[in-house]
């Protein structure tokens, strides 16, 4: 008798463990998502652009520019100064100039490149 009621219980455990076996989760009384057929049908979210280069020029009437090269070739941000407020710059497609409202147009993205701003005509830069 010592030996048979562990036996029994043992045998009890390993009988229970075994029910239910399932891989999904099980969630019992929570709401339900009123989102979800939404959610499920939203387009793909784009990420905005990193920052792909970051360059100081010099131009030729002695000027500074900061421009921020971003990832998808088609967006900078100039600045005038180095912790300035900076102006974003679209181009339609990679390799064209980058332009703004206002006159703002830097045109390509290397080590020499011509910036033009409001009042002042374009001019080489070199960084």
């Amino acid at each position: 008798m010592k030996h048979t009621l562990p036996l029994i219980a043992v045998a009890s455990l390993a009988f229970l463990s075994a029910c239910n076996k399932s891989d999904e989760p099980e969630v019992v009384g929570g709401p339900a998502d009123p989102m979800a057929s939404e959610l499920a049908n939203a387009a793909p979210v784009e990420l905005p652009p990193s920052l792909k280069a970051n360059k100081q020029y010099r131009c030729k009437d002695n000027s500074l520019f900061f421009v921020d090269f971003m990832s998808d070739d088609k967006t900078a941000l100039l600045r005038t100064e180095k912790t300035g407020t900076p102006t974003a710059l679209k181009a339609a497609e990679a390799g064209k100039p980058f332009t703004a409202e206002g006159g703002y147009e830097v045109s390509g993205a290397g080590d020499t490149v011509t910036i033009t701003v409001p009042g002042k005509s374009g001019q080489s830069c070199h960084g």
